[in-house]
């Protein structure tokens, strides 16, 4: 049956097979660790030290209790096994399921390490969270997920239930979760132990915030960074970029960042400007700031044998590697590896490179692209980190890679850190990262799924968050479905937390290339002109007001950074009490005073919205409309859907 003991202030439990530790973790939570080894390993990963909490645990007969605020965590012993219960507020939200006997959690693997499963009891209740994912379901109920990063997928494994309490599942093992109608299973490939964490509130706001307490903060939000960001793939030269930057200065378009993406260095693994192509980098970017424009530059944690850091990186063990010993993990433009981001001294020698060229410039932003990493073939057990076998630890790799450039320009005395990543893990928002949903196609599917992606990161703690406006794949720019999704992009840009245009364009009959010869000749044009006079005018309009709300979304982005509240936000965050507010994956709050619902179809021009309790405001035409219904709202292309809090002043903005 088990001994259940209390030890350092919280539960023991010890059976021949099964070690379980329930100990408080800072207010209303509670961290529990389960092995078949007999020590239970501290390794916190990315968890912050718990703060200080008053918990009381006592001992029953067959069963051990933990009271931590509003959480009670009770284990009970059967003759058959165990129980853990996790209440809020007295009501049971969470209990483990008991089948057949403890071993059956675990399949061993090699040495100390096992696949794990922890099994949990399904109830009636929304989940939400765990990343982006390329589908339709907001609501993860009901579905299965591979615990892994890809390409357009970041994995997090964390949830809020509608129930009241959030789930960290504190493993950098890639796995699964099944969130089934009848049971809920959470799977680690290859671990020493289970390890998750259960905290509870009265509102999403409390749970999230107890989560950010966990993991951290989201810095505060710079003010360029609320602006317009101007992107392509690619600006092949320092004549197309400051040509480009130009036009936008020359028009009276503000733009607060401009981005150099990849392929302007002289090969994969150096940090530099191409001479050829980039004659006078330190005069080019003061050109761009002398116009109120922000230079970002993409850096690849890519590498090969011609870089000129080859060598050294190699033989110090500074790079990914492949368990049978060759080093190629990515074949884009020749045989690439990885950076080892998990690596001390990586990160340091990679920051010495970025000091000797992109800081002597006077760049100060980056761009982290590759952050999954996106190794080939995807099986994880073939390739090795300093933080060990990636079975046992891939998940870490977007948190070391953002700490990598964090660390760094705090050392230059940078304070407004922003680093625009293709993934996250828990944690990565500490360092100022910037989520976006990876490359996406450029159509109406893709816009759909970017509004669930952002609002799912958003309740895993990840509050700055954007997508390629126009989605990155296989646009016709000359097209009117085209030029009809980048304007509805652009209205669902307005309202995320940054927003940015970027795409690979193709398809352009007044497109001159010319670099025929040059490494991967990516993109074709993507700024705002090159849409069509009517798309121009409305998208110029779009972008003049985003500007007006900037005091608005600073002020949002300010509480973000105190509170853990995101700025954009699922509906039942602001309404937690209004049952219909769970079931809405296409509209949202933009901080506390905006609703918004994109036209997310093509020829769209009238959809149905839910207006909570209270009145409301129609952007368009200042009519109140009174909440607690739904209503029908109609927008041609050049209107969005938006409606103000009765009594917000932002109102004044529209």
């Amino acid at each position: 049956m088990g001994i259940i003991s209390i030890k350092n202030g919280g539960l023991f439990y010890t059976t021949r097979d099964e070690n379980i530790i329930i100990e408080p973790y800072g207010n209303n939570c509670a961290r529990v660790r389960a092995s078949r080894n007999t020590r239970i390993s501290d390794e916190r990963w990315t968890l912050l030290a718990p703060e200080d909490c008053q918990a009381e645990v006592q001992l029953e007969e067959n069963r051990g209790i933990l009271k931590n605020g509003s959480l009670t965590v009770v284990l009970t012993k059967y003759w058959s096994g165990f129980q853990i219960e996790f209440q809020r507020n007295g009501e049971t939200v969470l209990s483990t399921v008991e089948e057949a006997d403890a071993v059956t959690r675990y399949s061993h693997i090699s040495g100390d390490n096992y696949r794990i499963c922890m099994k949990f009891a399904a109830r009636d209740e929304h989940i939400y969270g765990l990343g982006q994912e390329q589908q339709t379901f907001f609501d993860r109920k009901g579905c299965t997920f591979d615990l892994e990063h890809r390409n357009t997928k970041s994995s997090l494994p964390v949830i809020y239930s509608s129930l009241g309490y959030g789930f960290l599942w504190n493993n950098p093992s890639p796995g699964k979760v099944e969130f089934g109608l009848n049971r809920t299973v959470w799977t680690a490939n290859c671990s020493y132990q289970a390890d998750y964490l259960v905290f509870v509130g009265d509102t999403p706001a409390q749970v999230l915030n107890t989560y950010c307490r966990l993991t951290g903060f989201a810095p505060k939000m710079p003010q360029w960074a609320a602006g317009f960001w101007q992107s392509k793939c690619r600006y092949k030269s320092q004549e197309d970029l400051v040509e480009a930057a130009r036009e936008y200065h020359r028009r009276g378009i503000p733009v607060d960042a401009i981005v150099i993406d990849f392929f302007h260095w002289t090969e994969q693994g150096n940090c530099d400007f191409d001479p050829k192509y980039w004659q006078d980098p330190e005069g080019m970017i003061k050109e761009l700031k002398e116009m109120g424009m922000r230079p970002i530059v993409s850096y690849w944690p890519t590498i090969n044998p011609n870089s000129r850091n080859w060598q050294e990186m190699n033989e110090r063990n500074m790079l990914v590697r492949t368990e049978n010993g060759q080093y190629g993990t990515f074949d884009f433009f020749g045989q690439q590896t990885y950076v080892d981001m998990t690596n001390p001294e990586a990160r340091d020698y990679v920051w010495e490179q970025i000091q000797k060229t992109y800081i002597k410039y006077g760049i100060r932003t980056f761009w982290l692209d590759q952050a999954e990493p996106e190794l080939h073939p995807q099986q994880w057990s073939n390739f090795r980190l300093n933080a060990g076998n990636m079975a046992e630890s891939g998940l870490l790799y977007p948190y070391y890679y953002a700490k990598c450039f964090y660390d760094g320009l705090k050392s230059e005395g940078e304070d407004e850190i922003v680093l625009l990543t293709r993934a996250a893990y828990p944690g990565s928002q500490k360092f100022g990262a910037l989520v976006w949903n990876g490359d996406i196609g450029s159509d109406f599917w893709a816009l759909r799924h970017s509004v669930i992606s952002g609002l799912s990161m958003a309740m895993c703690g990840i509050p700055w968050w954007n997508s390629d406006i126009g989605g990155f794949h296989g646009a016709d720019t000359e097209s009117d479905y085209f030029r009809e999704l980048v304007v509805r992009w652009f209205q669902f840009g307005l309202s995320c937390p940054v927003m940015r245009l970027h795409g690979d364009r193709r398809k352009q009959s007044d497109y001159v290339d010319k670099y025929p010869d040059i490494i991967c000749n990516f993109g074709g044009y993507n700024e705002i002109w090159k849409f069509g006079e009517s798309a121009y005018n409305i998208i110029k309009e779009i972008i003049e007001l985003r500007y007006r709300l900037k005091p608005y979304i600073l002020e949002c982005a300010e509480r973000t950074s105190e509170t853990g509240e995101p700025i954009m936000r699922p509906m039942f965050f602001d309404f937690p009490k209004d049952e219909n507010c769970y079931r809405l994956s296409d509209q949202y709050m933009f901080g506390k005073d905006i609703l918004f619902a994109p036209i997310l179809e093509q020829g769209q021009t009238e959809r149905e919205v839910y207006l909570p309790e209270g009145n409301w405001i129609r952007t368009t035409d200042k009519t109140v409309v009174s909440g607690g219904k739904t209503v029908k709202a109609k927008a041609e292309l050049n209107e969005f859907i938006a409606y103000v809090r009765e009594g917000a002043k932002v109102i004044e903005q529209f």
